[in-house]
């Protein structure tokens, strides 16, 4: 009796060690392991298990001879014989590696952790078609693959929920469970939670090193964290797998372009399109970054490929609208009116078609009829992308009273004092773009684009709480140490995006929320607040299609509420942190150039430069929707511009209010 319990507990501790080993906690499962290889030494599956826990923490020295005395007392335990492989592998003898594996999977060929571990080796050895053939058996010996066929056919039909609980349940009993990791990390990308991601992909990596789908996620992982060379890198390590996968190609030109590496970028999409010559969005893609790279020629014939593919792709004919002065004949124009569908059709299609409409008939100077046509876009997209005006209004109160006086003085000190990031602030289509350009025009300043580092510190805030909205109060409970860290990383995340020039800009124009975050970590910062007279800023945004974001622009009393947020925002910031940010109006640097230019680079503590007065000459990228207009000397056309539309935007006017009292001399 006293053996079977003694047997009993051994077999308890063994189970806990096991379960401690799947989920990470190789340390902990190694002193247990001990503990029971002491009470009852040569006992084959404690070995073995021990040279795992070994093996997981890089211990490989001692992980290979345990593991050794495991095979030799037992030659036909065939996952000893795996984990020994791998143990072989990470100590660089790859071939003795391959060799036991080889072995292993003839003997075994439904043990899916052998297929894995020798994808892994053949990886290494360079043999990328075999390893490929490797991991496509593993898949196939997953005792699980039914389960997680019905978990991703749910993911693919947008049922997260489905998705999530099947990926769940599957890690409950395995903890360790390759493709189950693979799948519940692309569950928290759905769901905005990249860190989550990073750490589950990581976890299985530990499982197979270098396995495409876990190798996949993490890029896209990383892709969404910001941390830009390591998902280049990572997917150049997949390429060389998955050369012929065209959304490989697609992934690493999208890190290329937020690495601001644009001709890479180009290459990049140029080469998923010889991949998937089908595939309408890679010409579109190739069109943009013509248009980044000021190649008017090719942005054009490649958005009219698109065109060619498919004759009502609505995206395409409002890229070619967004070019601004693309005048479309009335054969395009007939063309797009045939595509229209009433009330029926794809939202989005359908708005893309409306805002390209609205565009080619202002160009005729026909306004009431471009105005219809921008309302019903507005009003489709509208549809799309939702947005709660009384929420933001709520916000932005909040953000008022969070960051006070009191705020300040109590964090006097802190922050990263790094004087290097110059933030434009603002809304959309109110000069920012130009103003960046004049700026990086400067031989001290490097221009980059609208990061997205600071807006994900932001929401990171946020969803500190169950109904993610914990920010700005919760900023208050931050420790002087982490506020500084914060303001570290916005640098060090930026880094890769910049040269040599010791100041760089970040031109996120809805960061004016969040200007008092950026004193608290970066108090050195300069902030600058480009403003446009009310009535051209909001109509300007109303009639421009936004990629993504701007889900405030699809309704003129959503945008003049807006506007009134805005404002009461910058006139707190000028209160609790008066001199912080320079208020450039845009229609006295339109009048004025050289002395408002002379007054901004004042405020960057910056000498003049010629240069800065010819910025039309710059040859260097821009992204956003002005690309083409900051490629132009300075005009006076679009200011009062909204005039023409009087009529039309009377609720404009109304949600503006006495806020419009403010702007009359810049008019």
């Amino acid at each position: 009796m006293r053996q079977e319990r003694s047997q009993a507990q051994s077999q308890a501790v063994y189970s806990e060690a096991f379960a401690m080993l799947k989920t990470g906690r190789a340390a902990t499962a190694e002193q247990r392991l001990r503990a029971l290889q002491a009470a009852g030494p040569g006992e084959v599956k404690n070995l073995h298990l021990l040279g795992a826990a070994l093996l997981y923490q890089d211990k490989l020295t001692e992980s290979i001879e345990v593991l050794e005395r495991a095979v030799a007392s037992r030659p036909d335990f065939w996952q000893a014989r795996t984990d020994l492989a791998r143990a072989y592998r990470a100590a660089g003898r790859r071939e003795e590696a391959r060799a036991e594996l080889k072995r292993v999977v003839a003997a075994a060929p439904t043990l899916e952790s052998a297929w894995l571990a020798y994808g892994d080796v053949l990886v290494e050895l360079e043999k990328y078609p075999d390893a490929l053939f490797a991991y496509e058996r593993a898949r196939l010996a997953d005792p699980e693959i039914r389960r997680i066929d019905r978990a991703r056919e749910a993911l693919s039909a947008d049922d997260h929920k489905t998705a999530e609980t099947i990926f769940r349940e599957i890690l409950r009993s395995d903890p360790a469970h390759v493709a189950a990791l693979c799948g519940l990390a692309a569950v928290s990308l759905i769901v905005s939670r990249p860190q989550d991601a990073v750490r589950l992909l990581k976890h299985a990596l530990k499982q197979s090193a270098h396995l495409p789908l876990a190798r996949r996620g993490l890029s896209q992982a990383l892709l969404a964290l910001g941390a830009l060379p390591e998902a280049e890198s990572t997917l150049r390590g997949l390429l060389k797998m998955e050369g012929e996968n065209p959304n490989n190609w697609v992934l690493l030109a999208t890190v290329y372009t937020r690495l601001m590496r644009q001709e890479d970028a180009l290459a990049a999409f140029e080469q998923a399109a010889l991949l998937n010559p089908e595939e309408v969005r890679l010409p579109l893609s190739i069109g943009h970054l013509n248009k980044t790279l000021g190649r008017r020629s090719a942005c054009e014939q490649a958005y009219k490929r698109c065109l060619e593919m498919r004759p009502g792709f609505g995206e395409a004919y409002w890229s070619l609208a967004d070019l601004k002065n693309y005048v479309f004949s009335d054969a395009e124009i007939a063309c797009m009116q045939s595509f229209l569908k009433g009330e029926d059709g794809n939202d989005e299609d359908q708005a893309h078609l409306h805002f390209a409409l609205g565009r080619a008939f202002e160009h005729q100077k026909d306004y009431p009829t471009a105005f219809d046509h921008y309302a019903t876009g507005n009003r489709r997209r509208r549809k799309t992308v939702p947005f709660d005006i009384e929420a933001f209004e709520n916000k932005t109160r909040r953000v008022r009273e969070c960051f006070d006086p009191a705020f300040f003085a109590a964090r006097s000190g802190c922050g990263y004092p790094d004087p290097s990031p110059i933030f434009i602030v603002g809304l959309p289509r109110s000069g920012s773009t130009l103003v960046e350009q004049i700026l990086a025009s400067h031989s001290c300043i490097e221009g980059t684009f609208e990061l997205p580092n600071l807006l994900t510190i932001v929401r990171e805030f946020d969803h500190a709480d169950a109904a993610h909205d914990a920010y700005p109060e919760i900023v208050c409970t931050a420790s002087p140490e982490h506020l500084g860290n914060l303001g570290r990383r916005y640098i060090e995340e930026t880094a890769p995006l910049r040269g040599a020039r010791p100041y760089f800009i970040d031109k996120m124009p809805n960061n004016f929320s969040h200007v008092g975050l950026i004193q608290a970590i970066l108090p050195r910062a300069v902030v600058i607040d480009v403003r446009r007279h009310p009535m051209d800023a909001c109509f300007s945004t109303f009639k421009q299609h936004f990629a993504e974001g701007q889900s405030f622009s699809y309704d003129l009393e959503d945008l003049g509420r807006y506007y009134r947020c805005y404002l009461s925002l910058m006139d707190h910031w000028d209160e609790v942190l008066p001199g912080k940010v320079l208020l450039l109006q845009y229609e006295q640097l339109i009048r004025e150039p050289e002395a408002q230019i002379r007054r901004l680079l004042s405020h960057c503590s910056l000498a003049f430069e010629p240069g800065c007065l010819s910025f039309h000459e710059s040859k260097r990228p821009v992204r956003t929707a002005s690309a083409e207009q900051v490629r132009q000397p300075l005009y006076t056309s679009g200011v009062g511009y909204w005039r023409h539309f009087e009529a039309q935007l009377a609720p404009l006017r109304r949600a503006l209010g006495t806020s419009l009292a403010r702007f009359s001399e810049a008019e």
